[in-house]
């Protein structure tokens, strides 16, 4: 087995997960973390026995012994030119979601990492949820028949809204509805989007950040296939880290219907009441067992580096993602349908 020596860069929430499931991998030789935050860098290096930890990403670019780099910094706005910055140095990386801010970034990310022979991959961590590789192994094999239309409702809880709306002006189409466009849209490969109407619905956050609560949006597809997702961020705060995710699959010769709701293992104590508590979207630790989809994920582009194989979300399709989250932003603004591919530029607003 061959290992390679692994960089994580920002190590919050998610970063955090990345790098514990990277101590805990057999391929990692030496993990190597950074993060702005000593006290947070600190709480990481003592869970993962890091190789280094350091206050600025620089160091880990520098260290050529270092092959690729979990990207997981947070505002969204650091995404692009810190993987720029990355890919130059010569790293594999993987970030997280979204890809960049702009279109044309992310078309340099791209072009940057394919003429370096490097893996570029995004954080588009659904396609390693059992439920939803069930639902496009059903439609790819047509075991239910083709597909008609597809439904998916997600909703978090305040504290996760609160804190990802009031980091970045992205919409709900673009922070959370792009997990649910990215394995859908995989799991009606070969097709393509040539439409995309949105509507946006306003109340908890409007005063204090300009945020909607709400977007619901209807992709068509080259064929006719249709499918419909809404996210939100505003359950109440009962719902601590909570994501519940409700999904309907209708085909010519069946259908499926999947409840992702986090609701089979509930906590009830005279303290705190009815909790969840293994309920996030990423997923999270249980001692020796981490549970959800993100470990499995990072595994995957820990073996693809080290294998030197081919990586499951593919830069290209998580560009195509961006082109349908935007086109959502920009049809709930204008009250228009918005076709793809769009050439027109965004307005300032939108952008």
């Amino acid at each position: 087995m061959r290992q390679i020596n692994m960089g994580v860069i920002g190590v919050g929430w998610i970063g955090g997960i990345r790098a514990v499931a990277c101590a805990a991998s057999p391929q990692i030789g030496q993990l190597h973390i950074c993060d702005i935050r000593e006290d947070r860098l600190a709480e990481v290096a003592k869970m993962t026995s890091p190789a280094s930890a350091v206050t600025d990403y620089r160091r880990l670019l520098d260290n050529r012994d270092i092959e690729a780099i979990f990207l997981s910094t947070a505002p969204e706005s650091t995404h692009y030119p810190l993987a720029r910055d990355c890919i130059l140095a010569g790293k594999h990386v993987m970030m997280e979601k979204p890809i960049a801010a702009r279109p044309e970034e992310a078309d340099e990310l791209i072009a940057l990492a394919a003429e370096r022979g490097l893996k570029f991959t995004v954080g588009y961590s659904q396609r390693f949820n059992p439920k939803m590789a069930y639902v496009r192994r059903a439609l790819q094999g047509e075991s239910i028949g083709k597909p008609v239309t597809v439904m998916v409702s997600r909703h978090l809880s305040r504290s996760l809204g609160v804190k990802i709306s009031g980091r970045t002006k992205l919409s709900p189409a673009a922070m959370e509805a792009t997990h649910d466009i990215d394995w859908v849209l995989w799991a009606l490969q070969p097709r393509k989007p040539v439409r995309v109407y949105s509507q946006s619905a306003f109340g908890v956050y409007k005063q204090t950040n300009g945020a909607a609560d709400h977007m619901w949006m209807t992709i068509t597809m080259d064929d006719g296939v249709t499918f419909t997702i809404g996210a939100g961020w505003i359950l109440p705060p009962g719902y601590p880290n909570y994501c519940v995710t409700t999904i309907e699959v209708l085909a010519t010769e069946g259908v499926l219907f999947i409840d992702d709701s986090h609701k089979d293992v509930i906590l009830n104590s005279m303290e705190g009441g009815v909790q969840f508590p293994l309920s996030t979207m990423p997923g999270e630790e249980v001692d020796h067992v981490f549970v959800g989809p993100m470990g499995s994920e990072t595994h995957h582009f820990i073996n693809a580096v080290a294998q030197d194989r081919e990586v499951l979300v593919k830069p290209a399709e998580a560009r195509l993602v961006m082109d349908c989250y935007m086109a959502a932003d920009l049809s709930a603004e204008t009250h228009e349908p918005v076709t793809l591919p769009r050439n027109a530029p965004l307005p300032a607003r939108a952008a």
